[in-house]
């Protein structure tokens, strides 16, 4: 199976597209493949993205079998002994070189496993202590956190039928309709997932929708839906009344909401495929709508302990162009707020460039904006977080995914 592994890995290492998408690919031409060899590559491969650097270190290689043991040993913590089967005859060099491998003199970057560009960023804004922190917290694999659909059933039925099942979970610490299960099962074969009554979503994610605070019997527009979980968590909110416009430039990514939306069992979505910026639709919904969400298209960056591809695949070049773009799309949602309504601007980036710097430009030139603090508007709603004006989620610290937001409300 190390084989295999070394195999799939090879594929990955190309970094020619998300790295979990390729891998489906990677199973679907090898079917053969049984469900414990499956996870096995998956747990492995994974391990290697997220701790490139510090293993290539270890091993003194870069090459995909040497990567693989060298993780099994330092970060399963496998032993020698352990892997005898697997081992060939000039693997046990490797095992002596991995094992006495050293990481408290070698520069920071390579233990904080980031790309060089990336390393720098993080310590010229927080400083290298903290950007460690940071980094070390994206290191681990991400839990898998559920949405009860509060809608239509208690969190604590859930969590009861779940556990009747021998899927073991607790409440999330942040959002009251959070579940974070201990181990990782194939929840989507589950009656509670396929009844509509539980999405996966990370808990950071699911605060989003406390932040926009929609009422019943409002116009809400999720401006960049995606495949529509906020969407469905607002319309949770919503106890299905209103009207939510589900707003994505993806036709694809849109139509992946119709199903889960029938799931769920909610019928005040209206799907709206946008043209670009300046789309004829969505200007005839400006100054009319309640609340807007934008969830803008990032790097990624607060989601490496699911997506560690993402560090190697972007460079800093790429952000340039990702900022400008946050910046537009910001501005175009915010001409469907009316007057007295709510706009939040979010990402699940880290880095300031696509946070802080977008909402600044666009305080400074928007006056008829004013900004409201994310802890005033996340306590009202008996969320208990308080990051200062604008929220901001760490995995090392909320064990979420990294967030951050911004709230303002339209004054004129």
């Amino acid at each position: 199976m190390l084989g295999q592994a070394a195999a799939a890995l090879s594929v990955l290492l190309q970094f020619s597209g998300p790295a979990d998408e390729v891998l489906s690919r990677y199973f679907r031409a090898h079917r053969a493949l049984g469900r414990q060899d499956r996870a096995f590559i998956a747990e492995s491969a994974f391990a290697v993205l997220r701790r490139k650097r510090s293993l290539e270190h270890a091993a003194g290689s870069a090459e995909p079998r040497a990567l693989l043991i060298a993780a099994l040993l330092r970060v399963f913590g496998l032993s020698g002994r352990a892997l005898e089967e697997v081992l060939r005859a000039e693997d046990l060099a490797l095992v002596s070189r991995v094992r006495a491998a050293r990481t408290e003199d070698l520069p920071p970057a390579v233990r904080a496993d980031l790309p060089d560009w990336l390393w720098q960023k993080l310590a010229a804004e927080h400083g290298e202590a903290e950007a460690l922190q940071i980094a070390q917290g994206m290191l681990n694999a991400a839990p898998l956190d559920l949405r009860a659909n509060i809608a239509r059933l208690d969190r604590d039925a859930a969590l009861a039928r779940l556990g009747a099942d021998g899927i073991e979970g607790a409440p999330t610490p942040l959002s009251a309709a959070g579940i974070r299960l201990v181990d990782k099962p194939a929840i989507n074969r589950h009656p509670l997932f396929t009844d509509g009554l539980v999405e996966v979503q990370d808990e950071g994610s699911q605060l989003l929708a406390w932040l926009v605070a929609p009422r019943r019997g409002e116009m809400i527009a999720d401006y960049c839906a995606g495949a529509g979980g906020k969407t469905l968590a607002l319309a949770m909110l919503m106890r299905g009344t209103g009207r939510i416009y589900a707003m994505d430039v993806s036709a694809n990514r849109l139509a992946a909401l119709a199903p889960r939306a029938a799931r769920a069992q909610v019928t005040s979505i209206h799907p709206l495929v946008l043209s670009g910026e300046n789309d004829a639709r969505a200007k005839r919904l400006a100054g009319k709508i309640d609340r807007v969400l934008v969830d803008a298209p990032c790097s990624g960056f607060g989601t490496l302990r699911r997506n560690p591809d993402l560090k190697w695949r972007h460079d800093a070049g790429a952000l340039v162009e990702l900022s400008q773009k946050q910046g537009r799309i910001l501005g175009s949602a915010a001409r469907l707020v009316k007057p007295g309504g709510r706009l939040v601007y979010a990402t699940c980036s880290i880095l300031r460039e696509e946070n802080e710097a977008v909402v600044d430009a666009f305080a400074a030139e928007r006056r008829e904006f004013r900004q409201i603090s994310c802890a005033e508007l996340l306590r009202a709603q008996r969320v208990p977080v308080d990051t200062g004006e604008r929220l901001r989620l760490w995995p090392h610290v909320h064990s979420t995914d990294g967030f951050f937001a911004a709230a303002f409300e339209r004054v004129a």
